[in-house]
C-alpha cells in the first residue's frame, strides 16, 4: 500500500508525520472520490515526486476517470490562480484588484465532478499553495452549498500532511545525495 511506503520511508524524527499520514488518508470519514480527489490534487500541489509516484496509483483506482482528470485539473488552475491572486492580494497598490484577471479558467465553471467536490480540491491545493484570497472564495461556496467545517477541514489536514510529508522526504533526498 502506498501509505505503507511513504510512511516507512519517513525518518524517525517525523514520527509525527506516519502517525498523520495513516490518520488523515487511512482513516478518513470523506466520501472515497473526494478524500482521493484531494489526496490526488494535494500529492500534485507538493511538488514531490516522490509522493506522487507513491499516492497516484492508489488514486486512480479510487477515483471515476472523470474524477482523477478534474483532480488534476483542480491542481492545474489553482497553481495559477494561486500564485495571480496571492500577488495580487499581497501588493499594496489597490489598483491590481480593478484589473481584469484575463486568465482561462473555465474548468472551475465546468469540471466534469460535483461542483463541490471540485471546490474542496481547489481549497486543499490553495492551503498547500498560500492563497488566502482563494481559500476564503473556495470555502465560501463550499460553505453555502452545505458542505460542513469538519469536511472542509478533513481537506485542509490532508493538505498540510501531504505536503510536509514531501517537503521531508525530498530534504532527506537532498541530505542523502539521492
Amino acid at each position: 500500500m502506498a501509505l505503507d511506503t511513504l510512511k516507512s520511508a519517513l525518518p524517525d524524527y517525523a514520527k509525527d508525520l506516519k502517525l498523520n499520514l495513516g490518520s488523515v488518508i487511512g482513516n478518513s470519514d470523506l466520501p472515497k472520490q473526494q478524500l482521493w480527489g484531494t489526496v490526488l490534487a494535494c500529492a500534485i500541489a507538493s511538488r514531490s515526486a516522490k509522493v506522487l509516484t507513491e499516492l497516484e496509483p492508489e488514486a486512480r483506482e479510487n477515483l471515476s476517470p472523470e474524477a482523477y482528470t478534474a483532480a488534476k485539473a483542480a491542481a492545474a488552475v489553482m497553481a495559477m490562480n494561486n500564485v495571480y491572486y496571492r500577488t495580487r492580494h499581497l501588493l499594496s497598490d489597490p489598483e491590481y484588484g480593478t484589473l481584469r484577471a484575463g486568465l482561462r479558467m473555465n474548468v472551475i465553471g465546468n469540471p466534469g465532478v460535483e461542483k463541490v467536490d471540485f471546490e474542496l480540491w481547489s481549497l486543499a491545493v490553495s492551503a498547500i499553495n498560500g492563497c488566502g484570497q482563494c481559500l476564503d472564495s473556495h470555502e465560501q461556496v463550499l460553505r453555502k452549498a452545505g458542505v460542513e467545517r469538519d469536511v472542509i477541514h478533513e481537506a485542509f489536514k490532508i493538505a498540510a500532511v501531504i505536503q510536509s510529508v514531501g517537503a521531508t522526504l525530498d530534504a532527506e533526498g537532498v541530505l542523502a545525495g539521492v
